[in-house]
């Protein structure tokens, strides 16, 4: 969490850097009021070294800085009059590296007046520093310390947590000290100048104090680690991972990590601390959700929450790895503020473990708030206890987390005795039914047995009833056999007498027709449709094979057209029509065919109107089609004076090439469709009567 945010977060940089220099402008005032002396803080001052105080911040108005974005700029470079002149006060810039990547130089210069029996050291905060060039003279490299994160424990001057360099100080002398840094990530300039007491005072607290803190962590994870792999429950090993990130973040941040358990490995002191904060938020978001129950009970937001858990973290990886906006502290506070939202949620809605989820956030919070202020440059507040308060507040939520745990578990159980109390109270009552329903049982089953012992008097009784029955069925089934024969005779006889019955019926009917005794609707039911006189014609006109008119070839294949027929030789296509009567004929052949029956029966004489009317066709119609007919009437008695059949007619093809005169077939009238509904009538009446 040691990144600065956002321009947001710069621009509350700025401001509490504003007000800061306010309150230095203030205290200038007041020093101005008790010395002659004036004091600008926006100039650079020499650093007071003073033994009463075993420990002195370096303050911004103590150094300057130079940022060589080209990274080459060597020693005697910055102390040229191009480069000196570049310096600019701490307290008129940022306390922090706001381009990572490029190379800072400090310019300290420390003034010791009166006897110095100890010696002076100086403290960089910041564990994440990539290269640190310390040179303790201005005049040549020799003595120069060359560490940083990019480089083994062991290259540091001493074995601390922190960059310690050590100042040679001189008494009434003012030397200045130049420093050369580079870092991956935004961070600070903030240090402190220790005595030797005050570094041994300094370290036996320090380390006593985070001794407590790893010590309690370790606590935690092996008992939870021990409830999870007794119990097999899963909250715990969640609460497991989540302290061990915790740990991670804090063995990175402090250096603990650095110099105890990776010393030689600088790569993984990277991967730690690039991985730490996106684990941490990962499992602490998991571990909340599923101990609030969340996707349960509060299941549109729980989705929500984790998106942007999940968002974050990937966001936190990308800006460690390529974006170094130095917005890590940042993309913790919507998930943490949405899982603080959740608890009280939940809280509100009766589970009561959440408070210490609310509780634990709380003091989390108050600490981030010093770490925030010491980010800005606002070191009111800064001391050990501050310093470390985020650990203390760790601590103090894991306890409070694992107290919560151990809270839900024991709701959980009791919520389980409850629910086992009323199961048993449920078997109770479910084994007296059962006692019940056995004592119901014991009463069906004599009752089952006396009713088998009437049933068996009752079966014995049938069955010798049903004997008698079926020996007469037997009887009256021979009888029924012999009736069968009979009918099956008389069946026989009756399905010939239907037989020769239809036959005579469809021979009177032709009789009928030949007789000239048929109206249109007993001539339909000859000659139904159109299909029905297709068929007729195509027998009648090839009755004696075919023959092609084109090439004479007597092989032939169906048409296109119904009832057509095509040479196979020379593709030529017959039509049943063509070169008959009914060739070019502009009305129903049906009609066409009982026109022919009418002329013919009447000898010619049957005259158009009546012929229109019976028809329902145009007169006009009517007597062009009348010639065609009494002319091949007049042709067939002059070639075949002895055939008088009717049918004959259709097959005279004498005026086949000659345009025919008829017209087209008009609309049927309201009159004639009241007789074609007559003629219907009577054709159903007939078939009545032959049934």
């Amino acid at each position: 969490m040691r990144h600065l945010t956002s321009p947001s977060h710069r621009t509350l940089s700025s401001l509490w850097t504003r007000i800061w220099l306010l309150g230095l402008l203030l205290t200038a005032l007041q020093a101005t009021t008790a010395s002659a002396a004036p004091f600008d803080p926006l100039q650079e001052h020499h650093l007071q070294l003073d033994t009463r105080q075993p420990e002195i911040f370096v303050n911004p108005f103590n150094y300057s800085v130079l940022e060589d974005l080209s990274g080459t700029l060597t020693l005697q470079d910055v102390q040229q009059p191009r480069y000196a002149d570049r310096f600019i006060p701490g307290s008129r810039i940022a306390t922090n590296m706001e381009h990572p990547g490029s190379a800072y130089w400090l310019r300290l210069t420390v003034e010791a007046s009166g006897p110095q029996p100890q010696h002076w050291y100086l403290e960089l905060f910041d564990s994440h520093i990539n290269n640190i060039h310390f040179f303790p003279s201005t005049s040549t490299e020799e003595g120069r310390i060359h560490t940083g994160a990019d480089w083994p424990f062991t290259t540091r001057p001493y074995s601390y947590k922190n960059y310690l360099l050590r100042l040679p100080v001189s008494t009434g002398e003012a030397r200045t000290y130049y420093l050369r840094l580079q870092s991956n990530s935004r961070t600070s300039f903030l240090s402190k100048l220790r005595t030797e007491q005050g570094m041994a005072e300094h370290f036996q607290t320090e380390y006593g104090l985070l001794g407590a803190f790893y010590g309690m962590l370790l606590i935690m994870l092996v008992y939870n680690f021990c409830l999870f792999f007794f119990t097999g429950e899963q909250t715990y090993l969640r609460y497991v991972l989540y302290v061990f990130s915790c740990s991670l973040v804090f063995l990175s941040e402090d250096g603990l990590g650095f110099q105890y358990l990776w010393p030689s490995h600088p790569w993984l002191n990277r991967v730690v601390e690039i991985g730490s904060a996106p684990l941490l938020l990962l499992t602490f978001g998991y571990y909340v959700r599923q101990f609030l129950d969340t996707p349960q009970r509060l299941p549109r937001f729980d989705r929500w929450l984790w998106a942007v858990v999940l968002l974050s973290v990937a966001a936190l990886l990308l800006d460690a790895l390529w974006w170094k906006t130095g917005m890590g502290m940042g993309l913790y506070l919507l998930p943490y503020g949405m899982l603080f939202f959740a608890a009280l949620r939940v809280w509100q809605h009766g589970f009561r473990p959440a408070r210490f989820i609310l509780l634990a956030h709380s003091l989390v919070a108050v600490s981030v708030l010093f770490l925030i202020l010491r980010k800005l440059g606002i070191n009111t507040f800064t001391n050990t206890y501050t310093v470390y308060s985020m650990n203390a507040a760790f601590v103090v939520e894991v306890v409070v987390l694992s107290y919560a745990l151990g809270s839900k578990m024991k709701a959980i159980q009791d919520a389980t005795l409850k629910a086992q109390h009323r199961l048993v109270k449920q078997l109770r009552k479910k084994h007296d039914v059962q006692g019940q329903l056995v004592e119901q049982l014991r009463q069906n089953e004599e009752l089952k047995d006396q009713l088998n012992s009437e049933l068996e008097n009752l079966v014995a009784q049938r069955t010798e009833e049903l004997r008698r029955q079926s020996e007469t069925i037997v009887v009256q089934n021979r009888e029924l056999l012999q009736a069968n024969g009979l009918l099956a005779l008389q069946s026989a006889a009756i399905e010939k007498l239907n037989t020769d019955l239809q036959q005579d019926l469809q021979k009177a009917q032709t009789a009928r027709v030949l007789s000239q005794e048929v109206d249109f609707g007993e001539f339909s039911q000859i000659y139904p449709d159109k299909d029905a006189c297709l068929t007729y014609l195509a027998d009648l006109k090839w009755a004696n094979g075919y023959q092609c008119r084109k090439c004479g070839h007597d092989n032939f294949c169906e048409g296109r057209e119904p009832h057509s027929r095509r040479c196979t030789r020379c593709r030529y296509v017959e039509s049943a029509t063509a070169y008959t009567l009914l060739q070019k004929c502009k009305f129903s052949i049906v009609k066409a065919f009982y026109a022919v029956f009418l002329l013919h029966t009447h000898k010619g004489s049957y005259s158009a109107q009546e012929l229109s009317r019976v028809l329902d066709l145009r007169r006009a119609t009517c007597w062009s089609f009348s010639q065609k007919v009494v002319d091949a009437m007049r042709r067939q008695a002059a070639e075949h004076p002895t055939d008088d059949s009717w049918t004959h007619l259709l097959l005279d093809d004498t005026g086949t090439d000659a345009d025919d005169s008829g017209e087209e077939e008009v609309a049927i009238s309201p009159q004639a469709n009241r007789k074609t509904d007559t003629w219907q009538s009577k054709e159903k009446n007939t078939e009545k009567k032959v049934g």
